[in-house]
């Protein structure tokens, strides 16, 4: 279990808050750019570590991100007209460029520059891949750019997806990083979904239900290892990568698309969960690419014109109990992404972590837990910049390998999770 105080560190993620100024060291993805698809399209809602914002693309193509209600009499700005390259509140016409700088103020008289002390919170919000990353913390202390793989291959090589998941960001990540329940809560699904099955790896996943986890550090998270028994006495390691403080990457499967998640606080109550799948070696078919825009694999289909999935609270998560009766699914509920995502949900939106029961086999929670607490109170009250911030952290891969008993995995195989462009895959 862990102490409440812990729990409540680790969670809270407003501003001023250990983890909400831990979070605000990193570039987080904020939009997919396709919400802001052309100049002067209408501005878009974001919500981060408890700010309200909004998101807007000018007329010469500058993306802007700046704090969500006018500075005169606190109108959302949601409302506003993006016109000449600016965003003009539609109360009072007040108009307010990308970096939050107003720039005109109609009712003042021309010879009245009071529209010059006018600022609201910005940040500044930049395209890498096919996302719209953010970064809110200090400028004299901002990171080099996002070098994620997934985000630096050609685009026919990626996709990315996101949903609000109605739950906190750290019981969300925790969920990403436990290899145990793939066994259970994902047992039917891995013959069954086309960016799973025929993977040599599943039958691995089936046929030992009792994984030994390892969990090694590395320079921006850790490598969290799952061994399963194999045949010729061997053993299968799946090693998901960890980088502080959201990122995950799931080991691959066969030839099917690497694929993962960032978990992005919106409040302390809800969190964006991002998936993207990707290839290093190939560009996605157009099977491959559809599947994950249809919901499969880690991805989840969405109501149109929403991120709101389309198994919610709201209908239970469309459950069959029926299906689960004949072992069609372990839960109920079809689908990896909401397989995981129903029972997160299921824990209420904070979990009281003082309650819990841990094993064996939660031993990469745990120290995930332990990395993260520790980084917070060193920025906090040393000032110290938390790992996960640059280039060579984040150009990892996990693993899915075979390996020999007498050998350790982190040593084994260090190359083999480091990414580089035209470096093939450690996939089973």
């Amino acid at each position: 279990m862990l102490r409440k105080e812990v729990n409540v560190l680790l969670t809270q993620t407003d501003k001023g808050t250990p983890m909400g100024e831990l979070f605000r060291q990193y570039w987080l993805p904020a939009m997919l750019a396709s919400e802001l698809s052309e100049n002067d399209c209408p501005p878009v809602r974001c919500e981060l570590l408890g700010e309200k914002m909004i998101a807007f693309r000018d007329t010469e193509g500058r993306y802007g991100l700046i704090e969500e209600f006018c500075a005169h009499r606190r109108v959302s700005l949601w409302f506003g007209r993006n016109e000449e390259c600016g965003l003009r509140c539609p109360y009072h016409g007040w108009k307010f460029d990308v970096d939050g700088n107003c720039v005109d103020i109609p009712s003042e008289p021309d010879t009245s520059e009071y529209y010059k002390t006018v600022k609201l919170q910005s940040y500044p919000l930049i395209k890498v891949g096919d996302i719209l990353w953010t970064h809110m913390g200090d400028p004299a202390n901002r990171p080099p750019e996002p070098a994620w793989e997934f985000s630096t291959v050609a685009p026919e090589q990626t996709v990315t997806t996101k949903r609000h998941q109605e739950c906190n960001w750290l019981q969300a990540l925790e969920g990403g990083i436990d290899s145990s329940h793939v066994s259970f809560l994902h047992s039917q699904e891995l013959e069954r979904d086309p960016l799973f099955k025929g993977a040599k790896a599943n039958n691995y996943n089936l046929g030992d239900l009792r994984p030994f986890f390892d969990v090694s550090p590395s320079d921006g998270g850790l490598y969290i290892g799952a061994r399963r028994n194999a045949e010729d006495d061997k053993y299968y390691w799946r090693v998901t990568q960890w980088v502080m403080p959201c990122f995950t990457m799931i080991p691959p499967r066969a030839d099917h698309p690497q694929h993962g998640h960032f978990w992005v606080p919106i409040n302390d109550e809800n969190c964006w969960t991002w998936s993207y799948d990707y290839h290093p070696n190939r560009a996605l078919t157009a099977e491959e690419r559809q599947a994950c825009l249809d919901g499969k694999g880690i991805h989840v289909a969405v109501i149109p014109g929403t991120f709101i999935p389309v198994q919610n609270k709201d209908n239970n998560y469309l459950m069959d109990r029926e299906a689960q009766k004949r072992g069609e699914t372990f839960s109920g509920v079809a689908g990896f992404g909401m397989q995981d995502g129903s029972l997160q949900e299921s824990m209420g939106p904070i979990i009281d972590r003082t309650r819990e029961n841990l094993v064996q086999t939660d031993y990469g929670i745990v120290m995930t837990r332990n990395r993260l607490r520790k980084a917070a109170v060193d920025l906090r009250d040393k000032g110290i910049l938390p790992p996960g911030r640059e280039p060579e952290h984040m150009k990892v891969r996990s693993i899915a390998v075979l390996l020999d008993p007498d050998l350790n995995y982190a040593e084994a195989c260090q190359e083999d999770m480091i990414a580089a462009e035209g470096k093939i895959r450690a996939t089973v």
